[in-house]
């Protein structure tokens, strides 16, 4: 049961800063809401105040500049899906949010939302590890900005500090000499979450199509918090790309993740599936980097 509340719909950023300082600890963020009222009835959370980000203009865009694009806040998780822009310089998130949920959490769900929420089981986090993303923080005195992979801090836990709002995500282009891949296993239906998920970005040589230039893997649902496997990464990176040399950073990826026994599976179990799905996600990565250098030449 959610209890009595007052909600707030300020039109800038400055009167929602000035809607947090003056409540403080009893108010909350609210941007599409899909997490946060479910807290609410569950009585996880109580605010006596939420502050609306809907009416802010400005963080529900989409735009490219500098080599990177901006993704608002307050862009659905459809927008994402969906968009022109992304379909074509960073496929990789358009893949990733067409897998979450179902359309109707799409279209209410927020890029912003899902990430301050922190679920350690979210498939968008591990996507925008793999791409190097950046997230900014505003607050009245300016803003900050945190590489994904050092923006969640624990379970539920992010480094977002007081009085501050996420505003957007910043991405850079993936390279033309690239491969993506994310995929996840699912225990039941399509709406749940994942048993494990896997997120790459693999970087092949111009020079030679089987040579790693650079990788990226982030892997969700195997611990508190989404992680980057870096022992993975660097049995890869610099290195001529074999199915051996695949199977032997699939299975480093073992001492990297912290699985919990749930219904959704067993720790072991769930560690074998990130081995398993690690190596799948590198095979479809490098297929995609040597097809797209072969349309090049």
């Amino acid at each position: 049961m959610i209890t009595g509340f007052q909600y707030h719909t300020p039109r800038s950023l400055e009167e929602a800063f000035a809607l947090l300082r003056d409540y403080g600890d009893d108010a909350h963020i609210i941007a599409g809401g899909t997490a946060l009222v479910i807290l609410m009835k569950q009585r996880l959370v109580q605010p006596t105040h939420l502050v609306s980000l809907s009416k802010i203009p400005g963080l529900d865009s989409i735009a490219t500049g500098d080599e990177r694009v901006h993704i608002g806040a307050m862009c659905t998780h459809r927008m994402v899906e969906t968009s022109p822009i992304l379909k074509e310089v960073v496929p990789l998130l358009s893949e990733t949010y067409y897998h979450v949920a179902t359309p109707r959490i799409r279209n209410m769900a927020t890029v912003g939302g899902g990430l301050a929420h922190a679920d350690p089981n979210l498939d968008p986090p591990p996507s925008f590890i793999a791409l190097g993303a950046r997230v900014v923080l505003r607050n009245p005195s300016g803003e900050r900005t945190l590489l994904a992979e050092e923006f969640f801090l624990d379970y539920y836990e992010t480094a977002i500090q007081p009085g501050e709002i996420l505003t957007e995500v910043i991405v850079p282009r993936v390279p033309s000499n690239s491969g993506t891949c994310f995929i996840k296993f699912l225990p039941r239906t399509a709406d749940d979450y994942a048993t494990v998920s896997v997120a790459i970005l693999l970087t092949l040589s111009d020079q030679d199509s089987s040579m790693c230039q650079d990788v990226r893997i982030s892997l969700g649902s195997v611990g508190p918090m989404p992680i980057r496997a870096r022992g993975a990464e660097a049995i890869l990176r610099g290195r001529p790309i074999t199915p051996e040399l695949m199977r032997q950073a699939s299975e480093a990826v073992e001492a990297e993740v912290e699985p919990l026994d749930d219904f959704r599976g067993s720790a072991r179990y769930k560690t074998q599936m990130a081995q398993v799905f690690t190596r799948r996600a590198l095979e479809q990565a490098l297929r995609q980097a040597q097809d797209g250098l072969q349309e090049r030449y």
